[in-house]
């Protein structure tokens, strides 16, 4: 299914496309968080409600978007937060959203000279929009890079979170932690940005933090 997260571009640029990429060379390795915050001033925690809503109209109610909800809620609780019994008791309204891209296939030699290697390549979102989950996970095969050569997918994924006053819609928080992997499971990707949006949180308005995020485990191919 594609999706859209609203204001992709005016929200977050990598600032450094080759410090972002050398994670992924190895499955093994750590994948980096961008995490770009704003907000004014949020109320202090004690006495103040939330709820999580999907900033996606079309994942409300969902099951999926209930258990990465969940992630997000158990954070605000964290840091002294209220959970409501529902939006319209709360004080304030958690906006939610994910995705992760189609993936684009990368090469990179391993004991020769590639010509079709350039670890400069370029970065952007995926055209196509988000989709949730599907097959596209590992690199293609072909006989040739078993002489040297090695493909692997990267996938860009994001969260969004926005968090308005209940009583007059003023927005009180946005932010989004974006991240490159070679995985583009969801249930591995989204708890791992949400760990990111909460470190340290709120974070400094107006500033992106990269933040490691630990590799999936997944068995050797």
């Amino acid at each position: 299914m594609t999706i859209r997260i609203a204001d992709w571009g005016r929200r977050l640029k990598i600032a450094s496309t080759a410090a972002l990429l050398a994670g992924l060379a190895a499955c093994a390795s750590p994948f980096n968080a961008d995490v770009t915050r704003f907000q004014t001033q949020l109320p202090a925690p004690q006495g103040v409600t939330f709820a999580v809503v999907a900033e996606d109209p079309s994942l409300a109610g969902g099951l999926e978007f209930s258990q990465y909800a969940r992630y997000v809620a158990e954070e605000m609780r964290q840091l002294g937060y209220t959970q409501a019994a529902s939006p319209e008791q709360a004080n304030l309204l958690v906006r939610f959203d994910y995705g992760v891209d189609n993936g684009r296939e990368r090469v990179r030699s391993t004991g020769f000279y590639d010509p079709f290697y350039d670890p400069w390549y370029g970065y952007g979102r995926y055209r196509g929009g988000f989709y949730r989950g599907g097959p596209w996970a590992f690199g293609f095969y072909d006989p040739f890079f078993e002489r040297g050569i090695q493909s692997y997918t990267v996938f860009t994924s994001e969260i969004e979170m926005k968090i308005d006053r209940a009583a007059d819609g003023e927005r009180l928080f946005e932010g989004t932690a974006q991240a490159l992997s070679t995985s583009n499971r969801l249930q591995y990707l989204v708890p791992n940005l949400v760990d990111a949006m909460f470190t340290d949180f709120p974070g400094q308005s107006g500033q992106t933090t990269r933040i490691s995020v630990a590799p999936e485990k997944t068995a050797a191919r």
